[in-house]
C-alpha cells in the first residue's frame, strides 16, 4: 500500500518506509531529463559532454556509426543511380549526401548525450582496469586454443567414421 501525504511517501510492506519528499523531487527531475525535448535539444547543440573523459571510446564509437551511416548512403547513391532515369544528378548524389550529413551529425551528437557518453566514459573506464595478456601469454593461448580445436575436430571425423561403418554394417545406411 502506498500512501501520498504532503512531507513524504510512506509504502507499507511489512514495515514503514519514509522517503525524503526531495527525493520525490529528483525522481520528477530524471524524469524530465529523458523527455523527447530535452533529447532534441541534445542534438541541436554542438557542445561535447566531459569533453577530456572517454575519448577513444567515443571516437570509436562515432566511428563505427559514420561507416554504418557512410555504407548506407553509398548503397543508396547505388541504388538510386540504378532506379533514377537520366541520372538526375541533385537525386543521385544530393538525396544520399544530405542524408550522409545528417546521418554523421546525429551520430556525433548521439555520443555526446549524456547518458550514453557517461554509458561510454564508463566503458572506457573499466577497459583500462583490465589486465591484458603479454604477448607471449596471447600467443601461447592462441595456439592451446588451435591444438584443442583441431584435436576435437579430428574426434568428430573419427566417431562419424566409426557410427558410419556400424550403421553400413547393420544395415541401417545403405
Amino acid at each position: 500500500m502506498v500512501v501520498f501525504l504532503p512531507w513524504a511517501i510512506v509504502v507499507r510492506v511489512g514495515s514503514p518506509l519514509i522517503v525524503n519528499p526531495l527525493s520525490i523531487v529528483h525522481l520528477m527531475s530524471k524524469e524530465r531529463a529523458a523527455s523527447p525535448v530535452s533529447l532534441f535539444q541534445e542534438f541541436i547543440q554542438a557542445g561535447l559532454y566531459k569533453r577530456s573523459q572517454g575519448r577513444v571510446a567515443r571516437q570509436v564509437t562515432f566511428a563505427i556509426l559514420a561507416m554504418t551511416v557512410g555504407l548506407g548512403c553509398w548503397k543508396l547513391h547505388e541504388s538510386l543511380s540504378v532506379y533514377v532515369e537520366g541520372s538526375n544528378a541533385l537525386i543521385v548524389y544530393g538525396i544520399p549526401g544530405l542524408l550522409l550529413l545528417i546521418g554523421l551529425w546525429i551520430s556525433f551528437r548521439g555520443v555526446n548525450v549524456a547518458r550514453f557518453a557517461d554509458f561510454l566514459i564508463a566503458v572506457e573506464a573499466e577497459m583500462n582496469k583490465v589486465t591484458w595478456p603479454t604477448r607471449l601469454e596471447l600467443w601461447r593461448s592462441s595456439i592451446v586454443v588451435i591444438v584443442v580445436i583441431f584435436f576435437m575436430a579430428a574426434l568428430l571425423f573419427t566417431f562419424d567414421l566409426v557410427w558410419a561403418y556400424l550403421f553400413k554394417a547393420t544395415g541401417i545406411l545403405q
